[in-house]
């Protein structure tokens, strides 16, 4: 019992590196204050739930598959594209199976099977999870622009191109018309109805 719980915990720390490890992307192009890889898992796993409720997938295995789809990076990091052309990488699965080696097998077999689920592309839900996966990087490309970034169209063009679902589509060219913060404004000018 206590080695078992004692491997949880370690596993539980081990994520916590994601809060700490930033996206390299960002970092190529100088972004000073990069959002970290959780900042990331998390925005991807909301907008996996939005995309799958607007396609009529199930919003919580969407969101459950994007929480995991990058959990990997504590062992790998954020390897930027450019970098894996001249590294062999090993699969996500693979690193997420040796993640899990000492969990209880309950535990190790949800992780793997929505690692599994993610990666395979095949479920409408993994399809939804990995469009948030590029639209939230749309935004946060959009959010650095705003910022004052001038490096950050490469990441909204490619983030573009591969979006597959006709919500994420459709959400990504609204977001390329309005600014990160208006709906502030927006918001700020409704009159709440008590």
């Amino acid at each position: 019992m206590a080695e078992r719980d004692a491997r949880v915990v370690d596993f539980l720390y081990e994520l916590g590196l994601l809060k700490r490890h930033k996206r390299t992307g960002w970092v190529i192009a100088g972004i000073a204050e990069p959002e970290s890889i959780a900042d990331h898992s998390h925005r991807t796993a909301v907008i996996a739930s939005a995309i799958a409720a607007m396609e009529g997938a199930d919003p919580q295995r969407a969101a459950f598959l994007a929480l995991f789809h990058d959990s990997q990076e504590t062992r790998t990091t954020d390897i930027p594209h450019l970098g894996k052309r001249y590294l062999k990488a090993t699969a996500n699965t693979e690193v997420t199976r040796e993640q899990v080696v000492g969990l209880p097998d309950a535990l190790a077999g949800v992780i793997t099977d929505a690692v599994d689920e993610y990666e395979a592309r095949e479920s409408p839900e993994a399809v939804c999870a990995r469009d948030a996966d590029k639209l939230e990087c749309l935004l946060q490309a959009i959010e650095y622009r705003e910022q004052g970034s001038r490096q950050t169209q490469p990441w909204v063009d490619t983030s573009l191109a591969s979006l597959t679902t006709d919500t994420a589509k459709q959400l990504a060219r609204e977001a390329l018309e309005r600014g990160p913060l208006e709906w502030v404004h927006r918001t700020r000018e409704q009159k709440p109805e008590l």
